[in-house]
């Protein structure tokens, strides 16, 4: 049976090993390509569009141009390349790479959670650009949409619309411009910035363990009740529901790593118990923890 790309044109050395077109997946496109030698002719997503070497090859060297800008890396197992909706860019591959995983977030998914979380800009074209990263969160979520794609069953589509809500949140909590999540290079900051890059670097750095307004006012320089308001009025979302939600992204990459039980998890993400933790993860993503983490297997 041939099949089916999500239109996006690829050239002649790239083919097509599996595909998630004509599975309803609705918040994520999913293809699964070889990729032969190449030089592509610009081409500008319409999604956001994560690129997951599965099976590299650390003798190709992928390089993408845009607006002028150059990027070179490895094609080894485990990398990973980001590029925001709309920003166009030409690409060579130098030698074969058996195995990319294409991910395409479209922008309404970003939307959506703009509109959630009141987040102050367009995410979706605020995605840096960037090319041959490590993440170990996005590469357990691509592994695990993967296992979906290979074999399908009647929750993979559920399955698939919760991982992609993820994979977007990861985005924008660790690349986004603008000051959307996580800021990445202090020196870029304004100075009216800083005490909001100290408060997200502590709490990322500190998610397993207690985490007060006390503390993050006193590292940020100002009263709880004054870091509380400034910190919803930047980010849109109150510290505590922030601080929620990163833990939870935490515990499902825990989970997908499927290293820890399940006990060690919730008390990593500072739940009372394993039951007060499968009922928030339940009504976050629609299922336990254990039927999540067996999505994985």
């Amino acid at each position: 049976m041939e099949l089916q790309t999500h239109g996006r044109g690829y050239p002649v050395t790239s083919r097509l090993l599996a595909s998630s077109a004509g599975l309803g997946w609705s918040t994520v496109s999913v293809e699964l390509r070889a990729h032969g030698v190449t030089e592509a002719p610009t081409v500008i997503p319409q999604h956001v569009e994560i690129c997951l070497v599965v099976a590299g090859n650390e003798d190709s060297v992928v390089r993408r141009t845009e607006a002028g800008r150059c990027q070179e890396a490895m094609a080894e197992t485990g990398a990973i390349w980001l590029s925001p909706a709309g920003l166009g860019k030409e690409m060579s591959i130098s030698a074969f790479i058996p195995q990319t995983l294409h991910l395409y977030l479209p922008a309404g998914l970003f939307d959506r959670l703009q509109e959630d979380f009141k987040l102050p800009r367009m995410p979706a074209k605020s995605i840096r650009y960037l090319a041959g990263i490590r993440d170990g969160v996005i590469e357990q979520i691509g592994y695990s949409i993967l296992s979906e794609l290979a074999c399908e069953t009647s929750t993979s589509r559920m399955f698939a619309e919760a991982a992609s809500s993820m994979l977007a949140a990861r985005l924008i909590q660790k690349y986004c411009e603008d000051g959307i999540g996580r800021f990445s290079d202090s020196s870029s900051c304004r100075p009216d910035d800083i005490w909001l890059r100290r408060a997200l670097d502590f709490i990322g750095a500190n998610l397993e363990e207690e985490i007060t307004l006390e503390k993050l006012g006193a590292i940020s320089g100002y009263s709880p009740f004054h870091f509380a308001h400034k910190f919803s009025l930047v980010m849109g979302v109150s510290p505590h529901r922030y601080i929620s939600r990163l833990r939870l992204e935490n515990a499902m990459a825990q989970l997908m790593a499927d290293k820890l039980p399940l006990a060690e998890i919730a008390l990593n993400a500072r739940f009372s118990s394993q039951a007060s933790f499968t009922r928030a993860f339940r009504r976050s993503t629609g299922m336990t923890p254990n039927q999540f983490r067996r999505r994985r297997l």
